[in-house]
């Protein structure tokens, strides 16, 4: 049995060993992957009939010429499947490597955007392009080494396409209440740019001990004459009990700089719709890289299991009120997977000042930033306080 040690530094640096073929996710262009590029392989994908790129087509499901129409379908590997990976073993492996100094990938180099961080991966030559996560223009000034990183185990592809997408952005902004009037009529105008987002996802068994108290309500009268009165008190009791619980696929964004209510407002995701990774489904979407580490992506996965954990606890102590005081947890057989999933990501800008908004390109739930009218915020605060005022006057009057 192992526990995890929050002791133990972070390790940024997560290369694996064999390194399967890396998307190009955008031919021409800079690289935005989830593991580094190989060397030198081809990462566009020819058309058949006219030669250009082909990309991922949402609606067919398959690769698909812009220009001629021309499609192709998705060669998956028959024996590939999307298997857990042992949490520890990876770390070993990891501070192995990283031991003999093959954590660097000296032919492939990355750039960060300045603005909002995001490691952009590219072959050859670039000059300058636009960030897709905050359309901010980067440009090649400070390259850095780009390094191993834990291979992708599978893809959720795009299933909601850019029109539907906008159809959702939409009816989102119709919907929002407070909202200035000016912005529900002319609505969030911008270019729709397809990302995937690195997650780590997390499995453990936990045992968990915990001893507590549990409260029962019940009503006594107290005082006399006009302070005769009925008030409630609790009864407490001694409780304690352990528990084992098994937790799948704790969701964890891998990447910093993006406005995490937000994207944790676009679960569930259908985790069961995704295929193994390939590179077939990059094209013509970017894909960004993981900054949250292996190690640091558990400790944020098990801040969520300790709040589910604590939940079940209370449930179990029972009663009208508990109190936890004491609770130890073990985390047993920990494995993860790393998957990319897909996002419409929109910059829009509002009396000049920018908002984002994200939308789950596999279900189509909408999130993301808004202006408020304080009008109507103020004008609705004024109608509730005017209304609490009626009620407690007819109270007293009666």
């Amino acid at each position: 049995m192992q526990e995890f040690d929050d002791h133990d530094g972070p390790l940024e640096e997560v290369p694996p060993l064999d390194v399967p073929d890396d998307p190009l996710v955008r031919a021409g262009q800079s690289e935005f992957v989830g593991e580094t590029v190989d060397s030198g392989k081809g990462r566009t994908f020819p058309c058949e009939s006219c030669g250009a790129d082909l990309e991922f087509n949402i609606g067919q499901q398959r690769m698909k010429c812009p220009y001629c129409g021309h499609e192709k379908e998705i060669l998956l590997d028959a024996e590939a499947q999307i298997v857990e990976q042992d949490f520890y073993a990876m770390l070993d492996r990891i501070e192995k490597i990283r031991e003999e100094g093959l954590d660097e990938e000296p032919d492939h180099n990355e750039v960060r955007c300045s603005s909002c961080g995001a490691d952009v991966v590219f072959v050859g030559t670039l000059t300058s392009t636009t960030c897709p996560y905050c359309a901010s223009p980067i440009q090649r000034e400070q390259v850095h080494t780009a390094t191993f990183r834990v291979p992708v185990n599978g893809v959720l592809p795009f299933l909601v396409d850019r029109k539907k997408a906008r159809t959702n952005l939409a009816e989102w902004v119709k919907s929002r209440w407070f909202a200035p009037n000016k912005f529900k009529k002319q609505g969030a105008e911008g270019k729709f740019e397809g990302v995937y987002i690195p997650y780590w996802t997390f499995d453990t068994l936990t045992f968990n001990q915990y001893r507590g108290q549990r409260g029962i309500n019940y009503t006594t009268t107290v005082g006399s004459g006009k302070n005769r009165r009925t008030v409630t008190r609790t009864r407490w009791y001694s409780v304690s009990g352990q528990f084992q619980r098994f937790f799948d696929d704790v969701l964890v964004v891998a990447t910093e700089g993006l406005p995490e209510q937000y994207i944790r407002e676009l679960e569930p995701w259908p985790l069961n719709k995704s295929i193994p990774f390939t590179n077939q489904v990059l094209a013509g979407y970017f894909a960004r890289t993981y900054d949250i580490s292996l190690r640091d992506g558990f400790r944020r996965g098990k801040e969520r299991i300790d709040e589910a954990i604590q939940q079940d606890v209370r449930r179990r102590i029972g009663g009208d009120k508990q109190r936890i005081d004491h609770l130890k947890s073990r985390y047993d057989a920990i494995t993860f997977k790393h998957f990319l999933l897909p996002v419409w990501m929109l910059v829009y800008r509002y009396n000049d000042k920018p908002f984002h908004v994200f939308v789950n390109a596999a279900t189509g739930e909408v999130q993301g930033e808004r202006p408020y009218s304080w009008v109507k915020i103020t004008f609705a605060v004024l109608s509730a306080l005017a209304v609490i005022a009626a009620i407690a006057f007819f109270a007293q009057s009666h």
